[in-house]
């Protein structure tokens, strides 16, 4: 599959990389505003494919994506040390306009991959503008955040945190919604897992991995200025669900089902991703807290979106 990424910055060249260790792409284009920096990303990550899968990588223009299946979005200001996701908006929601209305006359039939923060309401505005099926303009949501929290539970549960099912549901940023009450541990409920191996979930260590999940990203820009390595292979994996048709169960951000109980904006909730995009949401069953929250995230996000 040929992929499209605008924007050659750290997440967006991440991702290329990832997404060509992985296998999902057979070719990739970057576009940058910076010419010479999408030069550069192309040719450095060119000189890794000796050592994994046969692809072709480049560096061009809009016109240079025809043909994509997949176009990521990875363009935009960044996050500044302490600032939320959701004080991005202003500042991405005009670069969005300016590169959705060279992209989209090129690839009218893409899925789009939105990374560029803040990723909930930067999904709604996509979404928007494309004019695209909601099933087909996901957002990267909160795969990186469940990845985290199952990472922190297996270590401290001593499996693999691919033995880990649980989810970050509602918007990516401070009010996101980490979903304990149906989190497994294998075949088991994560309780029972936990008592089993002799490792507890006590409200100590809740409270130490929620703050954890949370606080990561702030963490980690104020340690090295910016997060790239988890989002870039974040972007490769769904990437490769959509390339593959796998119909895997991931964690992102897209506008919810019109029959559901939700408003018309994007937040993540588990959903099944195959070839056309989005093929199924799936709410799992949390408790009244839970749900309560869940809802208090929306609600924040769709105000936020409405300000648009």
């Amino acid at each position: 599959m040929k992929i499209g990424i605008v924007g050659a910055g750290m997440v967006g060249s991440t991702a290329a990389y990832a997404a060509l260790l992985m296998g999902a792409a057979s070719e990739i284009v970057l576009v940058d505003r910076d010419p010479d920096l999408a030069a550069a990303q192309a040719e450095d990550i060119s000189h890794a494919m000796p050592f994994a899968a046969p692809a072709r990588v480049s560096a061009g223009d809009y016109a240079d994506l025809d043909g994509a299946g997949i176009v990521i979005l990875a363009a935009g200001v960044g996050q500044r040390p302490g600032e939320t996701r959701l004080a991005l908006l202003a500042r991405n929601a005009e670069v969005f306009r300016d590169i959705l209305g060279r992209l989209m006359p090129v690839v009218p039939g893409a899925i789009l991959l939105v990374a560029t923060n803040p990723v909930d309401v930067m999904t709604t505005l996509c979404q928007r503008l494309s004019g695209l099926p909601p099933a087909r303009v996901i957002g990267s949501g909160t795969i990186l955040d469940t990845a985290r929290f199952r990472d922190m539970l297996g270590r401290h549960l001593g499996i693999a945190p691919q033995s880990v099912h649980a989810y970050v549901l509602g918007e990516h940023g401070d009010s996101e919604v980490l979903g304990w009450s149906a989190a497994r541990a294998g075949t088991m409920p994560l309780g029972d897992f936990a008592a089993a191996a002799g490792r507890p979930i006590t409200p100590e260590l809740r409270g130490r991995i929620d703050a954890g999940v949370r606080s990561a990203a702030y963490r980690i820009i104020a340690g090295k200025g910016a997060t790239f390595y988890g989002i870039g292979a974040g972007l490769a994996r769904i990437a490769l669900a959509i390339g593959r048709d796998e119909r895997a169960v991931l964690s992102v951000s897209a506008l919810p089902d019109p029959a559901g109980a939700f408003p018309a904006t994007a937040f993540s909730l588990p959903r099944v991703i195959g070839r056309d995009g989005i093929a199924m949401d799936l709410v799992p069953n949390l408790d009244a807290a839970e749900r309560a929250a869940l809802a208090d995230s929306v609600a924040l996000i769709d105000e936020a979106a409405r300000a648009v």
